[in-house]
């Protein structure tokens, strides 16, 4: 049987929001490390939120796995003083793949989130 441990996103100091500081590929916020390896029923289940403290909407990128667009990149706009919006509901990834975020205009969008580890 599998089983569940929540933790916190790898890019969080103490589970705090993270916040987007790059506006291109090039300069991008580290938001997660999935776990290492490739074994068959252990991933990391990630569960990301997205809060825009601007008055303007901001289109935030987050490069899944690749920083290759478009075959990684989940693209979206956060309204503005929205409050928390789900951005990834519980995808999963393994093998050490990396999650990086930059938006459209930088320090004004925050991830929050957790990371269900689950092992087989």
């Amino acid at each position: 049987m599998a089983t569940f441990t929540k933790k916190k996103l790898s890019g969080s100091t103490d589970g705090k929001a993270i916040k987007v500081t790059g506006t291109s590929t090039a300069a991008t916020v580290t938001v997660h490390t999935a776990v290492a390896g490739t074994t068959v029923g252990t991933f990391d289940e990630i569960w990301l939120y997205a809060n825009n403290t601007s008055t303007t909407a901001v289109k935030l990128t987050l490069e899944w796995g690749t920083a290759t667009a478009a075959d990684g990149n989940i693209k979206l706009t956060i309204l503005p003083e929205a409050g928390l919006v789900q951005v990834v509901p519980g995808l999963i990834l393994q093998n050490s793949m990396v999650v990086k975020a930059f938006a459209g205009t930088a320090d004004v969008i925050l991830l929050t989130g957790f990371v269900n580890a689950i092992v087989a």
